[in-house]
């Protein structure tokens, strides 16, 4: 740089000085906006990736929480299989008719089924039906009677019962007389 003139030195520090500058005006009005630029598409592509990751989480638990629906459907559909439904009347006479048939208990009364509200748990979606009946049998066959009915139909469940010894002419025989109530679910909109 000794060899140059003071005139062609100062030219090329002004050279110089203008490269920088114009450098500097690129890098500042070009490249400087378009890296900011790349920053954010970057943030939003790691927000969007995630939010996607997200989305096909919720998306494979939706599947999974639907075939448990189904299958929670499935298993009440099977649990409400034996509620009582169409005409209550029916039902009663036709379920213990039935049910009966193999057990050695006479069923001398069967009282009217009465629809209410389920009294066992507040806000339950089922309502009952309630009915009396009365019969005579055995301690044993009475027991098993009940037994059985409970746990053949586990929607029904006894109430009030009362068991007494014959006053009349089966009291030779040993033979109790029973009354009970018999509350059993009502299958909703049936």
């Amino acid at each position: 740089m000794k060899r140059l003139s003071p005139d062609k030195r100062n030219k090329l520090i002004m050279v110089i000085l203008g490269t920088l500058a114009l450098i500097g005006l690129v890098y500042f009005i070009l490249i400087g906006p378009q890296n900011e630029q790349n920053r954010r598409l970057a943030v939003e592509t790691k927000s969007d990736e995630s939010r996607r990751d997200s989305m096909g989480k919720t998306i494979l638990q939706a599947e999974t929480n639907a075939k448990k629906a189904d299958a929670i459907a499935d298993q009440l559909k099977d649990s409400e299989k034996d509620l009582v439904e169409g005409d209550v009347i029916v039902w009663t006479y036709d379920t213990l008719r039935q049910f009966k048939s193999n057990r050695h208990v006479d069923i001398t009364t069967l009282g009217q089924p009465v629809q209410m509200d389920e009294d066992l748990l507040p806000n339950f979606p089922y309502k009952q039906i309630q009915f009396h009946i009365a019969g005579t049998g055995y301690y044993h066959d009475i027991g098993k009677f009940i037994a059985d009915l409970e746990n053949q139909f586990p929607h029904i469940r006894v109430l009030n019962l009362i068991i007494e010894s014959n006053n009349g002419p089966e009291a030779a025989t040993e033979k109790l007389s029973f009354r009970m109530d018999i509350a059993a679910l009502l299958k909703p909109n049936a």
